[in-house]
């Protein structure tokens, strides 16, 4: 699977243009999925400078990404001389994502099972029992 990953709010703490502090099991977890075989690219609006920082950061932290703002390794990143493009990807990891970011080892378990998250899932069982009728009871 490929997996965009957005920097500062989802590795990081928000604190651009430093780098914030780490959130809790984000390399660890983003260490795992590439070792699972998964493509991990580094999606974030840091360009030139700014970027390189965050990709020393998570390289010095032993995450490195299969690509950054682009689709894979060597892509011009580059469109009527912007630097912005849509990028292709099976999934999207960003604290700005409806509902925000889960916590990590969630975010791990829905990738590794397939299963969508939600945040009710404490609240609402997963699987809601049908109720008999009386004939169903009484044949049942």
């Amino acid at each position: 699977m490929t997996i965009a990953v957005d920097f500062d709010g989802t590795i990081v703490e928000h604190a651009y243009p430093q780098i914030g502090k780490p959130i809790p099991f984000a390399t660890e977890t983003l260490k795992q999925l590439i070792k699972d075989g998964h493509q991990v690219i580094l999606w974030s609006v840091r360009e030139g400078d700014l970027l390189e920082q965050a990709v020393a950061y998570c390289h010095e932290r032993g995450v490195d990404f299969y690509a950054v703002n682009t689709n894979f390794p060597g892509e011009e990143n580059i469109h009527d001389g912007m630097t912005a493009h849509k990028l292709t990807a099976d999934l999207f990891i960003d604290d700005r994502n409806l509902g925000g970011l889960p916590d990590w080892g969630v975010i791990y378990q829905m990738i590794r099972s397939g299963r969508p998250y939600t945040p009710y899932q404490k609240a609402v069982p997963q699987e809601i029992p049908v109720k008999k009728n009386w004939l169903q009871k009484l044949l049942s």
